[in-house]
Formats: structure tokens, sequence, C-alpha cells
């Protein structure tokens, strides 16, 4: 089997690629690198791909999906309260005026 053929993976892990890859994209990933972190993801949860046989499933590990919000999270508190606020009344008078358009 070629380095990149995806037949081993299952259907879910194969839908949980494409979603992860789908959020990648739209905070400004670009597209190879967006479907090459999420492979990474689901290898690293799912320990690549599924074989047949009994007694051959794993555990399934969630911290790769927990990491980006967790950090996302340290990012925030380290701000100002000013800068947060700040940030929070930009936000809301662009939404504003996309919303008028």
């Amino acid at each position: 089997m070629p380095r990149g053929d995806k037949s081993s993976y299952t259907d879910k892990q194969k839908r949980l690629a494409a979603h992860i890859e789908k959020g990648y994209e739209q905070r400004g990933v670009a597209e190879g690198e967006a479907e090459r972190r999420a492979w990474a993801t689901v290898n690293k949860e799912d320990g690549g791909g599924k074989k047949s046989g009994s007694g051959r499933g794993q555990a399934v590990d969630k911290s790769p999906s927990r990491k980006g919000g967790k950090l996302g999270g340290q990012a925030s508190a380290a701000r100002t309260p000013e800068e947060r606020s700040a940030s929070a009344k930009k936000a809301a008078a662009t939404r504003k005026r996309n919303a008028a358009r």
C-alpha cells in the first residue's frame, strides 16, 4: 500500500478528517496544511487506520481535539480586560456592519 493511501480508514474516520480539515480552512490554514493536520489528528486519536480482527480495537484519545480549545483559552486569558473589551467591541461593530449588507 503506497504512502498516503486512505483505503484502510473507516468511513467515520474519513468524515472526521474532512470535518477537521474544513475547520482549519475556515481559520485560514492553507488547503494542503489543513489536510495534513486533519489526518495527523485522526491518526493520533484512533491510532491510524482500522484493521479487521477480534480484539484489535483501541481506546480513542481525544486530547488532540481538546488541545486547540485549551490553547485558545490561555491566549485569551493572557490579555488584559481592556484588550479583550476592545476586541469584543471591534467584533460587534464588524458583525453589525456585515449584517447591514
